[in-house]
């Protein structure tokens, strides 16, 4: 389960983050966001934990708590977890462009369709 954090203190560490949501159960991962030019803190980040239940516990006694001197947001998170099945591969996640269509369709790439490539045009 990916679980939102926001309104963090600029001082929490992702270490930190992570002792909070671990009294809840097994912690996979935790992100906290950071401006890509100055290295601070965004004030979010992401924990992630691999049993539902264990996360909706820790969003329910977490939200609302005071973090670092800063009253915390948890929420269910809208961010992808980082790892997908295979069948969500072979379902067509990644997959796309003209050319596995087109060929499908009986068109070859440059589409022209079943004529093939040379011969004049009348």
């Amino acid at each position: 389960m990916n679980i939102y954090v926001g309104n963090l203190s600029r001082e929490t560490t992702e270490d930190e983050l992570r002792q909070a949501f671990e009294a809840f159960g097994q912690v996979l991962s935790v992100k906290i966001l950071k401006d890509r030019r100055t290295g601070e803190s965004n004030g979010f980040g992401f924990v992630e934990m691999p049993v539902s239940e264990e996360g909706q516990a820790a969003i329910s006694e977490l939200n609302g708590k005071d973090l670092k001197g800063n009253t915390i947001n948890v929420e269910e998170g809208k961010m992808k977890t980082s790892y997908r099945s295979d069948k969500d591969r072979q379902d067509g996640f990644g997959r796309g462009g003209r050319g596995d269509r087109d060929r499908r369709d009986g068109f070859d790439s440059g589409g022209r369709g079943d004529r093939g490539g040379g011969g004049r045009r009348y």
